[in-house]
């Protein structure tokens, strides 16, 4: 590793000690920011909407960081003291029915009351009609993240960690979303 990432890194965990949740705010909105920067190349953009991208770095600052702080918190009181395979199994399945449907009706909401400006009744519909196969797909990656996450990562790292994969998955939820809108148009 170089001597310039060596020392950000320093940085960063020395703000992630000190700051832990604004830092792990600031991290989540610009991982969600990269993520919508890539989807929005991915799906052809011709010219980077700048205000879907910052309202996509909101979500990610005032939401998804904070979100995973707290719930990294709030699962370590639940599991205090408790270890192996059986309480990461147990972390991963409340996760899973928790804060795992709710985090995907959330984004799916947000994005298109917020960021496609669209009226709720449409929004209502979409929700209906694609919130099945988006948890369904959901339920088949996620349990994975959260296995390696709960086994593996430190809880100072957890947030970071499941923001970087939430990334990749954002870029699927976004070009879900842009998909549909794509078809109606044409």
């Amino acid at each position: 590793m170089s001597d310039i990432t060596q020392e950000a890194w320093r940085k960063y965990l020395i703000q992630l000690q000190v700051h832990p949740l604004r830092t792990k705010a600031i991290t989540a909105g610009c991982l969600a920011g990269c993520s919508d920067l890539i989807a929005q190349k991915i799906s052809g953009v011709k010219r980077i909407q700048l205000r879907r991208l910052l309202l996509i770095m909101l979500y990610g600052f005032a939401y998804s960081g904070p979100f995973g702080h707290f719930l990294h918190k709030v699962m370590d009181i639940i599991f205090r003291g408790k270890k192996g395979s059986k309480t990461v199994a147990k972390k991963v399945l409340l996760e899973q029915m928790t804060s795992s449907p709710w985090n995907n009706f959330f984004f799916m909401m947000y994005y298109g009351l917020v960021v496609e400006g669209r009226p709720w009744g449409l929004v209502r519909s979409k929700v209906r009609k694609d919130y099945p196969s988006v948890q369904l797909t959901a339920w088949r990656f996620w349990p994975i993240v959260g296995w390696i996450n709960y086994q593996y990562m430190p809880l100072q790292f957890r947030v970071l960690f499941h923001s970087f994969v939430a990334s990749c998955w954002a870029i699927f939820l976004n070009l879900k979303a842009r998909s549909s809108v794509a078809i109606k148009a044409a």
